[in-house]
């Protein structure tokens, strides 16, 4: 029986650039950092209280950066951790917007892969 998400991919150009972002900005550990091949090294992140990991990947002929990624984070207020991560230098597409279901904002990360930030 399936129990869950192990981890999603990220498709970046820069491993280093990618780590600082995710690590520095949004606050997520790093789980796993070694080498995969001689291109780039396998960066696996954590995010405090979840067991879904993220992992930043760089694909040769498959998904490219820079688009909206069907991956969709959850805060417990959506407004103070909008306000937070632009402290930090993190741009977003999209303010934080109410409506029947919740809020939700939209950031993007320095490859303009776009992700969803919504309440849960």
């Amino acid at each position: 029986m399936i129990r869950g998400v192990k981890f999603a991919s990220v498709p970046v150009n820069d491993q280093d650039a990618a780590l600082a972002f995710y690590t520095e900005k949004l606050g997520f550990r790093v789980l796993t950092d070694q080498p995969f091949d001689g291109k780039q090294r396998w960066l696996e992140l954590g995010i405090s209280g979840a067991d879904t990991r993220l992992v930043l990947f760089r694909y040769d002929g498959g998904p490219k950066p820079g688009m909206q990624m069907n991956v969709t984070f959850w805060a417990d207020d959506v407004e103070a951790t909008v306000r937070e991560l632009r402290q930090k230098g993190v741009e977003f597409t999209m303010g934080p917007q109410k409506a029947d279901w919740g809020t939700a904002a939209m950031f993007k990360d320095p490859d303009g892969n776009t992700f969803l930030l919504s309440s849960k």
